[in-house]
């Protein structure tokens, strides 16, 4: 496997079955037993009951939810540049730039949290506020800013003081000085004696001497005194005071973080293209899933995304399969239906078999392989047979889902007939049941020509229990449809154990197809289908057969 394949999803289809969920986890096990393990089971939906009872059983969890493969930030390269404090000095901030080749930095708290931006033009915008001699002050810069900026000594004061107050000045001369001077000034002085005590007796808060200069014992003893902080500079008093304003901390200058467009890198590249088509920011933060900082991102990165890998089973119609679909890379397709919509950019191992549920096709890999089958992992792939053959009652059922079954169930210690009364049940538990929940446990989507619609079942050991559940989704129909974007919608309410079907439907032309795909008589809404249990061969291709008909008479 190419090594660029990051991790592998195995998927079923939307709006999971029981086979759907337990032949992605029994597949991404058979894969990680052969390959690199990175792949792993996902679910393209909620559960249903009845696969909430197979998982707890057999001491599995949900596998977790993904509702896209398309391509989001995380797929691409982008800059993972470490975040800097907000107390990191301008001149700190630009020699990364200089070195990184970067141009926007983030600032970061001490958990990783975004706090703003800083970039070049920030950085160039505060060196040219040549008129601003107060910045120091006003951005309550650290002493130890100053001592990094310009490569300063401490002779006198605390290194890990703060400057709060004060301004910027060049002390030429004591003359020059008694004019401009105010106590807390920050004071530039050279080698001259009279200037150095001047400036400390106008009790100044910071004496920077430039060029190295020496500072006699009294000037030091009496910045003591007088509570001020003396620093020695090996730059001249040009050099330092053109940089002493960058020692300021990035915090008084950047963006903060309510006014910065950031992402996640979870967010589709679609998305933050469009975001960033919209803004003139050139850099944007990332955020990981838990809010800390990524890195940075900007238009060029999103060129050049990896696609996500993913193993479909179950299904392979377009109209069952997860968003974002083109833009993956579907590596294999195992799969137990006609073959549908679905499109890939290149050949892809496609296993397709005439059999009654997925799990056995799974099943056939793990003996080829040579693979032992954990107990836990029997008992799923037994469950999705008896779900999908309906406990061997579905015409669907052909003898190797019943030997492979049988098979597995002698691994995972089960009692088959027992097993699957139990597993129906649960299956058809209402109790605290939305009618959403009960439509959506077991639906897809077909498509025949111009002509879309929906086919659900539910299977039933009990009359009752099948009667509950007709009058909750019943009413629900029409609502279903629209929120599906289908015209019609048959819904099938099987009795397991009389092998039988009562057809609730919704939309114009539905009883038509009923009545001349099956040759029966619809009545408020709902059709008798005797000896009717299996949507995958009785009930798809004898409405898709029909709908071709009604089509081609219509034209």
């Amino acid at each position: 496997m190419p090594e660029k394949i990051r991790k592998v999803n195995v998927i079923g289809h939307q709006h999971p079955d029981t086979d759907s969920i337990c032949a992605a986890i029994a597949y991404a096990y058979l894969k990680n037993q052969v390959d690199k393990p990175i792949y792993a089971a996902r679910r393209a939906g909620a559960i249903n009951r009845e696969t909430a009872f197979v998982l707890s059983h057999f001491g599995f969890d949900e596998p977790p939810l993904i509702t896209t493969v398309t391509p989001q930030i995380k797929d691409i390269e982008f800059d993972r540049q470490p975040g800097i404090s907000p107390e990191t000095s301008l001149f700190a901030a630009w020699n990364i730039m200089r070195d990184g080749k970067l141009s926007t930095l983030c600032i970061t708290d001490e958990d990783d949290g975004i706090l703003g931006l800083i970039a070049v033009k920030d950085i160039a915008n505060a060196n040219m506020d040549i008129f601003d001699n107060a910045m120091l002050g006003e951005a309550q810069t650290h002493c130890s800013n100053l001592l990094e900026t310009l490569d300063a000594k401490i002779l006198a004061g605390d290194p890990d003081g703060t400057i709060t107050r004060g301004r910027v000045r060049i002390g030429t001369s004591p003359e020059m000085m008694e004019e401009l001077v105010e106590p807390g000034d920050i004071v530039l002085v050279t080698n001259r004696y009279e200037n150095q005590k001047f400036a400390v007796d106008s009790d100044v808060s910071c004496l920077i001497v430039c060029g190295g200069a020496q500072v006699s014992d009294k000037v030091l003893a009496s910045a003591e005194r007088r509570g001020c902080t003396v620093l020695t500079t090996p730059y001249d008093t040009y050099a330092a005071a053109r940089l002493i304003c960058m020692s300021i901390p990035v915090r008084a200058k950047m963006l903060p973080a309510e006014k910065v467009l950031r992402f996640n890198v979870n967010t589709a590249l679609d998305e933050a293209r469009r975001i960033m088509a919209k803004s003139q920011h050139r850099f944007f933060p990332v955020s990981n899933e838990d809010g800390s900082y990524a890195g940075l991102v900007s238009s060029p990165d999103m060129l050049n995304y990896q696609k996500k890998h993913v193993i479909l089973v179950d299904h392979n119609e377009r109209s069952q399969t997860i968003d974002g679909i083109e833009q993956a890379e579907i590596m294999e397709i195992i799969d137990h239906h006609r073959i549908g919509t679905l499109e890939t950019s290149g050949p892809v191992a496609f296993r397709n078999e005439p059999v009654g549920c997925t799990c056995t096709i799974i099943y056939e890999i793990f003996q080829e392989r040579g693979l032992d089958i954990p107990a836990n992992i029997a008992g799923l792939m037994m469950s999705a047979i008896l779900s999908d053959t309906l406990c061997f009652r579905s015409p669907t059922c052909t003898p190797k889902d019943k030997e492979t079954a049988l098979a597995l169930a002698e691994i995972c210690g089960e009692d088959v007939e027992k097993f699957s009364e139990e597993m129906f049940d649960a299956g058809a538990d209402l109790t605290g049941r939305t009618a959403d929940e009960v439509f959506n446990s077991d639906f897809k989507v077909f498509s025949r020509g111009n002509a879309h619609f929906g086919v659900g079942q539910g299977s039933f050991m009990t009359e009752q229990s099948r009667h509950a559940a007709e009058d909750l989704v019943g009413p629900y129909l029409e609502t279903g449809a629209r929120a599906n974007e289908i015209p019609i919608i048959f819904y099938m309410f099987t009795d397991v154990k009389s092998q039988s079907t009562e057809m609730l439907y919704w939309g114009t032309g539905a009883d038509e197809i009923l009545t001349r795909a099956f040759g029966v008589e619809c009545q408020d809404g709902k059709a008798v289908l005797d000896g009717i249990v299996s949507r995958k061969k009785q009930v798809i291709p004898a409405i898709m057969s029909t709908i071709q008909t009604l089509q081609e008479e219509r034209e």
